[in-house]
Formats: structure tokens, C-alpha cells, sequence
């Protein structure tokens, strides 16, 4: 006995029964090899050496420091500050910073231990001068960091730190 359609005994597949069984499949294997090439289990993820990155024009940004300076640096952690901001005829806000030294040697940091309450009193003194607009954006607080930079030299002299490093920055 023929069916309706008039074939004699066989079904037709659907669409959707043809994505399900072809297209998935190939789909899942293709997604499976993109991550096993990813996690470098066939060795597609490796990362170059410090010396290929010097070759392709990247290894001098590596062995030098945020400002130039060759070797990689020690980093000395201060307390963290609570400043009040200069209000600017608005209610008072206050400011909570976490901030790291960059020392180009160790031999430096009894140096710039020694000075600690000189820099700290640098930092308090221009920080207390800002306003919570001067805060806004990378732009300001990369001035602020230049800023730092320069008090914390000046007090350190002739030690020189490389960078002043922000851990945490909050405004209250």
C-alpha cells in the first residue's frame, strides 16, 4: 500500500532532524579542536621567548621599566592614606589610597625607609589640595601620578624610584 505522499514505505527526514543530526556534529568537532588548539595541548598556544619578543620589536618594553629604566624593579608597599579633598564649596569627601613604590635596586628601600614620614607628609600635602574633579579619568590620575613621582624623588634624592603604583583608589 503506497503513504500520501507517494513513496512506498519510506518517511521523509525533516530540516530540523537534518541540522540535528549533520550540522551539530560538526559544529561540537569543530569547537572541541579550536579548544584543544587554544589550550596549546598541541603546541598552537605556545608563548614566544623574552628574546623572540626582543626580535619583534616587544622585548625592550619588557626589560625596561614604566619609565625607561633597564631591570626589572622592587616594589616597597605603603599604609594606606585617608586625605580630606579640598571641598571646593561643596560637602567634604575624603580620599583612600593604597599606593606601591617602584625602587630601581633593594639596597635603595632602607634609604627610602628612612624618609618615610617626609614622603608621606609630600603626599598629604598635595593630595589635600584636590578636588574630586582632578581625580576624574586616566588623564588626571596619571597627573597625579607624575605628581607623586616627583614629591617622592625629591625627598628621596639621590635614591631615584621608578613609579609610583596605585593599588586602590576611593573617593568617599
Amino acid at each position: 500500500m503506497a503513504d500520501e505522499d507517494g513513496g512506498e514505505g519510506k518517511k521523509k527526514t525533516s530540516g530540523k532532524k537534518l541540522i540535528l543530526l549533520i550540522v551539530l556534529p560538526i559544529l561540537l568537532l569543530a569547537g572541541a579542536g579550536a579548544g584543544v588548539y587554544f589550550s596549546g595541548l598541541l603546541g598552537g598556544g605556545e608563548e614566544p621567548s623574552v628574546e623572540g619578543a626582543a626580535e619583534g620589536g616587544h622585548g625592550e618594553a619588557a626589560k625596561e621599566g614604566a619609565h625607561g629604566a633597564p631591570g626589572i624593579g622592587h616594589y616597597l608597599a605603603l599604609a594606606p592614606m585617608n586625605v580630606s579633598l579640598n571641598p571646593g564649596g561643596r560637602r567634604q569627601q575624603y580620599l583612600k589610597m593604597q599606593l606601591t613604590l617602584e625602587l630601581t635596586k633593594v639596597e635603595d628601600q632602607p634609604a627610602v625607609e628612612a624618609v618615610m614620614p617626609r614622603i608621606v607628609d609630600n603626599f598629604q600635602v598635595f593630595l589635600r589640595e584636590l578636588r574630586v574633579e582632578e581625580l576624574q579619568g586616566s588623564e588626571g590620575v596619571y597627573r597625579i601620578r607624575e605628581e607623586l613621582l616627583a614629591r617622592v624623588n625629591k625627598a628621596t634624592a639621590p635614591v631615584q624610584v621608578r613609579d609610583v603604583l596605585f593599588q586602590e583608589i576611593v573617593i568617599q
